[in-house]
């Protein structure tokens, strides 16, 4: 009997392995109901699922899913974690800050957290704050404060340009400041709302490749479909500049890369900043930025 009940969870442990590679490397984003599973189940927590399948597995068999929890973790460093060495920043560059602030918190919030006062700051679901109040407080600096749930802040001035949704709420402020063009984005996380729709909806609309920053929360990660176009024009700040782990979620826990700061090429990254934070669920990412002559 004993014999029977390891050969059946033998055959559900290759079952459930089988399908969560499957979800990960192959489905993806095939369909919307795969591209769910492939959000859900990103690569540490597939890993962590055969470590916990492991435990009940005979000794002969144990040993197989820790050489691929192994070659998963390596693959997974591989990808994520990136090491950089900074480059000499100067006065005239641009500190660029984006954060979730989850509804919770405001500009001051994030000033805190920052350890500074940044030149530009995007926030993306911010909490209740008074901008008149900020205005009087930092009454040197500039404010937009978005109804949608996005705040801009500029140590210049701040050229409005945009300030649009989608039918099914994703959030797009397009301004100018220092020159430069920026589109501050926050894409819809609604599970009914496929992906596939707010990424095209935002691909249609950053016209500007050229002396542009995007940068917001775009709710899928680094390896989606839907990111390609952006990649083609753009480069990731963290990718090029960032120390550590690429993920900006969950708590503090490296499970998904769903916040990007992207830089148009014509502009350098000389370093960028992950900052861990419990006051929300999303890291923080500030990026020095220099215009190439």
């Amino acid at each position: 009997m004993l014999k029977i009940i390891r050969t059946l969870y033998l055959l559900v442990n290759s079952v459930i392995i089988i399908a969560l590679l499957s979800i990960h490397f192959v489905l993806k984003e095939s369909s919307y109901q795969n591209s769910l599973l492939f959000y859900t189940f990103p690569l540490p927590v597939i890993i962590a699922i055969v470590l916990c399948l492991t435990i009940f597995l005979s000794k002969t068999f144990r040993k197989y899913n820790l050489l691929l929890a192994g070659a998963l973790l390596l693959f997974w460093l591989g990808r994520s974690f990136k090491i950089h060495i900074p480059e000499e920043i100067n006065e005239s560059d641009i500190e660029v800050v984006f954060w979730n602030a989850s509804h919770e918190r405001n500009l001051e919030d994030a000033f805190d957290i920052s350890g500074n006062i940044p030149d530009v700051f995007v926030l993306v679901e911010h909490g209740k704050y008074s901008v008149d109040r900020l205005q009087l407080k930092y009454s040197d600096y500039y404010f937009y404060k978005s109804i949608n749930g996005i705040s801009v802040f500029s140590k210049l001035p701040i050229e409005l340009i945009d300030d649009i949704s989608s039918n099914y709420g994703t959030n797009i402020v397009k301004f100018e400041t220092y020159n430069i063009n920026f589109y501050a984005v926050d894409v819809s996380g609604s599970m009914d709302v496929p992906r596939e729709w707010e990424l095209t909806f935002v691909n249609e609309y950053v016209e500007q490749k050229t002396q542009t920053i995007l940068l917001g929360d775009f709710n899928v990660p680094f390896e989606s479909k839907f990111l390609d176009s952006i990649k083609n024009n753009f480069n990731h700040a963290f990718n090029e500049k960032g120390n550590g782990f690429r993920e900006t979620w969950f708590w503090n826990i490296p499970l998904l890369s769903l916040d990007y700061i992207w830089v148009s090429k014509d502009l350098k990254v000389l370093k960028t900043k992950k900052i861990g934070t419990f006051k929300s669920d999303h890291n923080m990412l500030k990026t020095v930025i220099k215009k190439i002559e």
